[in-house]
């Protein structure tokens, strides 16, 4: 959610009964200090910031989550035995982000107080595992006790549902928020987003870090550096620097870097709604999709 989840759509969310994350990921120090200042006037209800443990100033982040009165963090891209503790010690609940069973396992050790299991079909990048939610969070329920949260391809009530019915106590949505008034995405990312069509991204950049990608210029020469057998420093030239910033949040939708989930696929034609709504849409069919299972086996 880098260059899409600030403190609007993190209230948004909270207002309307969810739990909002701040995105730390694309963030100065100093500007999550505003956003996190920002949501607390926005809204009284609870929300949380995602960091990114390979955050280049990750002990200034973490200060500023405390020294603001952060309860929730939730945390990703990185090993959670560091700095679990040291949120602990200073009251913030702990949530880390996984791709596997065996990196369940370690999180319980660590003392995190919940996962995300995050699968294959997720937007950006993705465990090297390659694992699909479906098969994932049943085997993350078996491999751990701690609460646990599903990810990747959800954006209806019925795959709500779904991942329910398979371990998970609760879901994390990126997607579909990323799409959202509330986001501060670009126009052009957010239209172009929701106009695409099934496999129109697909998980390249495996040489350094499994990244799903929709299909543009900068993604095509990517591509086919890969197909020629460039080497991982080649790949980071061609890469460079605020590619992402460039696609995503300043609307470059051929040379910017953008990053989406599979899901968009059943997104098609959809409006740009305010997050509130999407909140409401998503507990409705939930409910619809309960009523169904229960007549079918009825």
């Amino acid at each position: 959610m880098v260059w899409c989840s600030g403190w609007r759509l993190a209230a948004a969310v909270s207002e309307a009964g969810g739990l909002g994350l701040i995105g730390a990921g694309s963030m100065h120090p100093e500007t999550l200090r505003t956003h996190i200042q920002k949501c607390k006037q926005a809204t009284q209800k609870p929300f949380g910031v995602n960091i990114p443990l390979m955050y280049p100033e990750i002990e200034t982040i973490m200060n500023i989550v405390v020294e603001e009165g952060v309860k929730i963090v939730f945390t990703s891209a990185g090993s959670p035995k560091k700095w679990t503790g040291w949120l602990h010690e200073h009251n913030i609940k702990v949530v880390h982000v996984i791709s596997s069973s065996q990196f369940a396992q370690k999180c319980e050790a660590a003392g995190v107080d919940a996962v995300v299991a995050e699968g294959f079909e997720a937007g950006g990048h993705n465990g090297r595992e390659e694992t699909t939610t479906l098969c994932l969070i049943p085997g993350v329920r078996k491999a751990t006790t701690l609460p646990l949260l599903a990810a990747g391809g959800i954006a209806t009530g019925e795959t709500m549902l779904a991942v329910e019915s398979l371990g998970a106590e609760g879901v994390q949505i990126g997607t579909r928020f990323a799409l959202t008034q509330e986001s501060s995405a670009s126009e052009a990312f957010k239209n172009l987003c929701l106009n695409l069509q099934e496999g129109d991204t697909k998980l390249l950049l495996k040489k350094l870090g499994p990244t799903r990608l929709v299909k543009n210029d900068y993604r095509t020469a990517i591509e086919q550096a890969e197909d020629s057998g460039a080497t991982a420093d080649q790949l980071r030239e061609i890469i460079g620097k605020g590619k992402t910033k460039l696609g995503i949040f300043e609307g470059d939708i051929e040379k910017g870097e953008l990053e989406i989930g599979q899901v968009t696929g059943l997104l098609q034609g959809i409006s740009i709604q305010k997050a509130g709504d999407v909140v409401k849409q998503l507990v409705d069919e939930y409910k619809t999709a309960q009523q169904h299972i229960g007549n079918f086996i009825s």
